[in-house]
């Protein structure tokens, strides 16, 4: 990631970088932060997956940000002698900068300087391949951008006036280019409206057909396109990094166990600290998770950080209003567990602290084990829209978060076997 290039073409370009940048890695605990990395490891997989190869990791802790430098300019100092050391060439920042912060950091540092929410942007601007992903993409890069204009461009310092010319005499070229912005994220909007528009008409065709709708959602590279091509029989594209899939991807899946079809959706995957206005410019998206009648949440089982991800999915669910929506904890790579980790049987039930019954499931998309126990599972929620899959006389009040018509007491609660913080 050498910098960013906009257009204001109708289509944002993405560039491969044959020769990887060398970055160094920066992130800063702020006070108690929770979740803070610091190991910086996710960092380093969002600058593999831009690009970039990490040569060096600083981690520094503070009060509060530097309102010039946000780490001071002590540590600015040491990661100066760093580049210097390392012929870096981009320095990435686990935290969230100012326009002012980053303007300060490359003056003083003497090369690009980008944080986590352009690292992202970068990223899926690189992997939309959709007409929609691409235009959602683009309204997020654009929104975070037309207040970071300062940064790229050296004309901007100049007047631009007189007769034949934009904006008056003596107007700033940087209002015209923000001008320019703006307009190009009013047409981007009107045109991600239509697609909003389309999505529903399709989502109301499903509604009108009965069609039991399923997402899958997850962490970014916890398997869920895997899962996706295994249960469907497809070939969405899967690899082993950070938001390989962008897309949502649609198919028909044929339940024997229900004797009917359901339709199965493959989303985008969620990561902390994801940019807002890139969760709002992926609303028609996200949408299909809210709208769905069952969500497959999948959790990468063999993460370090499992318990920290699932949360991290879980708010991002609740802010686009699909925290109701009944799900199914999908651990996968259960086949990649420690055999002390291993869990005794493939189905159990998780109950969260606020007494929520959330049947999971143990699975290795890869390996093929514990998707007929999955399929199971998805069938009796699809059969119970219209009856109960378990009949059971003594049925237990059910949380929100699990279907009306399924009794999670029918399963097993987790037997302790497997370590998890509900």
């Amino acid at each position: 990631m050498r910098g960013c290039v906009v257009t204001l073409n109708s289509e944002p370009s993405a560039t491969v970088d044959l020769n990887p940048a060398r970055a160094i890695l920066v992130g800063v605990a702020i006070g108690r932060a929770p979740g803070f990395d610091d190991t910086l490891d996710e960092l380093a997989l969002l600058a593999e997956s831009a690009g970039d190869v990490a040569v060096a990791r600083v981690v520094a802790r503070r009060k509060s940000p530097d309102p010039a430098l946000f780490i001071g300019s002590g540590k600015a100092d040491e990661i100066k002698a760093l580049i210097e050391m390392h012929r870096a060439e981009v320095v990435l920042f686990d935290q969230a900068l100012g326009a002012a912060q980053q303007r300060n950091l490359e003056r003083h540092l003497g090369v690009a300087v980008a944080d986590r929410t352009m690292l992202i942007l970068e990223i899926f601007a690189d992997r939309a391949q959709s007409h929609e992903g691409k235009l959602q993409v683009e309204l997020a890069r654009l929104q975070y951008l037309s207040t970071r204009l300062v940064r790229r461009w050296s004309h901007l310092e100049r007047q631009r006036g007189g007769i034949g010319n934009r904006g008056g005499p003596g107007e700033a070229q940087i209002e015209l280019d923000r001008r320019m912005i703006g307009e190009r994220i009013k047409s981007v909007k009107e045109r991600l409206e239509k697609v909003k528009r389309q999505r529903n008409t399709q989502r109301k065709s499903r509604e009108r057909s009965e069609t039991f709708r399923v997402s899958l959602v997850g962490y970014t590279n916890a398997g869920k396109s895997t899962l996706f091509n295994k249960l469907v029989k497809a070939r969405a594209y899967a690899a082993d990094q950070l938001f390989a899939t962008l897309d949502t991807t649609t198919r028909q899946m044929y339940l024997e166990e229900a004797g009917r079809n359901v339709s199965l959706s493959d989303t985008v995957g969620f990561i902390r600290d994801l940019p807002h206005k890139l969760v709002e410019a992926f609303e028609a998206t996200l949408q299909e998770a809210a709208q769905a009648d069952l969500l497959l949440h999948v959790v990468d089982a063999a993460s370090p950080s499992r318990d920290e991800q699932r949360f991290e999915v879980e708010r991002v669910l609740a802010s686009i209003g699909a925290s109701q929506v009944p799900q199914i904890l999908v651990f996968n790579k259960a086949d990649l567990l420690d055999q002390h980790q291993s869990p005794h049987t493939e189905v159990d039930t998780i109950v969260f602290d606020d007494g929520c019954h959330v049947p999971r499931v143990f699975i290795s998309a890869q390996q093929g084990s514990g998707l007929e126990a999955l399929r199971k599972l998805i069938a009796e929620f699809a059969a119970g829209v219209n009856a109960s899959p378990w009949n059971s006389s003594d049925m237990a009040p059910i949380s929100p978060c699990v279907s009306d018509d399924i009794d999670a007491s029918a399963l097993p609660e987790s037997t302790g076997t497997f370590p998890l913080h509900a």
